[in-house]
């Protein structure tokens, strides 16, 4: 597998800045902990022992390369060649594990023995249950109790796996509440603990720390298509909540003449309904009231249920390398079942969202004889009750 170095041109600046967005925006006792994972992040991305055992991870557990495949029949359907980044088939069945085994290694360097997360779909609980059993550390994950009920099999893999898994009940019992509760006690136990954030979001080093991990998509998926099918992607897509398998694509492609559309869900579209303001630690697009105060997001997929995004996305929707579009609930599950009907792969519902995407505009966004790479972010299992109910409420 080939590593590739951070290019300065979408490297953030020394504050820890994309542009107007990034930054740090955290309380005074946690400052020296993201000050020590920074430098300690810094350190290790530079030392060629853990960037071999990060890659030598990818490539014998986490079952790195994931393949680039030529969806045939779902082509037919778009009108255009569409080729999926089949990250569904990493180990824990989404892109989480690459972000959370390179945070885990990088939690042993630094001396910690406990992880903690916090999870919406389930799929970085799950990850960050996985490696930290791999590696011998503590696990401890923090899930809204919306969340919690309507992903009871991630929950039960979690606690399968020795993770404490603790259910959030306060505010909209999602995903932004259970950031509120991991990042509490994230303060309380900050001498043996690393807080393993799952996306590209929270204050500096995390947005670029989560992209620099996840950035194998983009690279590999710019290399399979390089030499399977030639060329660059006209269009390449990926769905967006805190963005993390987004920014990893997008990251492979950004110095390319490849166009790049992240998909939002119409409930909790940050960047195409939100404004500027602080969130989690970081200064981005998020969705407010006429007061300032953060607005619940709305999604039928858990894992885009937030109402921020990843700065250095705001930042690329402010200099228009990458358009956001987005997408509703009806939509996203007529292309899951699309998908499921015509090449046999059932995707997460976050990855239905850039499938939708594509399947309304791939083909009017476009020329012919273009191709487009969809990344596929995760596996659908975790989804079937949820998709069951809303298929059964549209009958």
């Amino acid at each position: 597998m080939t590593m590739i170095e951070p290019k300065g041109t979408n490297a953030p600046d020394a504050t820890g800045r994309f542009g107007d967005f990034g930054g740090r925006f955290v309380p005074e006792s946690l400052m020296p902990a993201v000050l020590e994972l920074e430098s300690g992040f810094r350190a290790a991305w530079a030392d060629v022992a853990f960037r071999d055992e990060y890659a030598r991870l990818l490539a014998t557990y986490a079952g790195r390369p994931t393949l680039l495949y030529r969806a045939e029949r779902f082509s037919e359907l778009v009108g255009r060649e569409v080729w999926l980044k089949r990250e569904d088939l990493a180990h824990t069945g989404s892109h989480k594990i690459n972000n959370v085994l390179g945070q885990a290694l990088l939690a042993r360097r630094l001396g910690k023995r406990r992880l903690i997360a916090e999870t919406g779909a389930g799929q970085h609980g799950v990850a960050t249950a996985t490696a930290a059993a791999f590696l011998g550390l503590e696990a401890r994950v923090y899930m809204g109790a919306v969340d919690a009920e309507r992903q009871a099999l991630n929950v039960f893999r979690m606690r399968l796996l020795g993770a404490e898994v603790v259910e959030v009940t306060a505010g909209s019992r999602t995903l932004k509440d259970a950031v509120n509760e991991a990042m509490r006690a994230w303060v309380a136990e900050l001498g043996d603990t690393h807080y393993c954030i799952g996306s590209v979001m929270g204050p500096h080093p995390y947005p670029w720390m989560v992209r620099e991990f996840q950035r194998v998509i983009g690279d590999e998926a710019r290399e399979q298509f390089a030499a399977q099918a030639g060329g660059v992607p006209e269009l390449v897509v990926a769905c967006v909540g805190g963005g993390s398998n987004a920014a990893g694509t997008f990251t492979g492609f950004v110095e390319t003449s490849a166009r790049l559309v992240g998909v939002e869900p119409a409930g909790g579209a940050a960047i195409g309904r939100g404004g500027p303001g602080v969130v989690h630690g970081m200064h981005s697009m998020l969705l407010q009231d006429e007061d300032g105060q953060v607005r619940e997001a709305e999604s039928i997929s858990a894992g885009l249920d937030y109402p921020g995004v990843g700065p250095e996305h705001a930042y690329w929707a402010s200099t228009g390398r990458v358009s956001y579009e987005p997408v509703g609930d009806d939509e996203v599950v007529d292309a899951l079942v699309a998908l499921s009907r015509t090449e046999g792969i059932v995707p997460a519902l976050e990855s239905a969202h850039a499938l939708a995407w594509v399947l309304r505009e791939g083909s009017a966004r476009t020329q012919p004889g273009d191709r487009i790479v969809v990344t596929l972010s995760g596996r659908g299992d975790k989804d079937a009750e949820t998709v069951a109910a809303y298929l059964g409420g549209r009958r």
